[in-house]
């Protein structure tokens, strides 16, 4: 008859991390039972730095409030990646991940208490792209960077499902993973 059926939707590839989590630095203990959703259209460098950010602004202040509380977002929209709302439903942190263009960052500068961006590429991309357009708190945002060779050794590593462990000190991570340790550091840069 001629007729081609439409092409199926790719589906979401669903990960299942538990995350010990030692935030020295924060003075942040915690375990993080996650599922993440990894779409599509999201590289395995954007959907780690995602996680790694939910991490990293982790409080367990929010906690009791998980029916408004805190969602590891998806790609793309008009939420951010990673979020938190208290129990009034203001917008407690707004996170960012990857390359936010202005009119999203400007938004959440004006919703959020806390606006931070984690990203995975160059952060001189973001910079340069921002530079002189008056990003309202700008100066408060901070940009948090990991280095590509570090995502790529977690990127080997990981599994659809996997125990991890992640210890913050002093901006470096370090990270082990089913008997495999992997260290990085981060690059924070504060304000856009």
């Amino acid at each position: 008859t001629g007729y081609d059926a439409p092409p199926m939707a790719l589906s979401a590839t669903i990960y299942t991390f538990n995350i010990s989590l030692s935030d020295m630095d924060r003075g942040v203990y915690a375990q993080l039972p996650l599922k993440i959703a990894q779409h599509p259209a999201e590289s395995v460098d954007y959907m780690l730095t995602r996680v790694l950010a939910y991490c990293l602004e982790y409080t367990d202040a929010l906690q009791p409030f998980r029916e408004c509380g805190r969602s590891v977002g998806t790609v793309g929209g008009a939420e951010p990646a990673v979020w938190a709302k208290d129990y009034t439903g203001a917008i407690k942190l707004w996170v960012e991940v990857g390359l936010p263009d202005f009119d999203k960052l400007h938004r959440a500068a004006k919703l959020a208490e806390r606006v931070a961006v984690y990203t995975h590429r160059d952060p001189l991309q973001l910079i340069r792209a921002l530079a002189g357009r008056g990003l309202f708190r700008g100066a408060e945002i901070p940009l948090i960077s990991f280095d590509r060779a570090f995502l790529a050794q977690l990127a080997e590593r990981i599994g659809r499902r996997a125990a991890i462990d992640l210890s913050v000190t002093e901006q470096s991570l370090y990270v082990h993973i089913d008997g495999h340790s992997i260290e990085g550091k981060m690059d924070v840069k504060q304000g856009l």
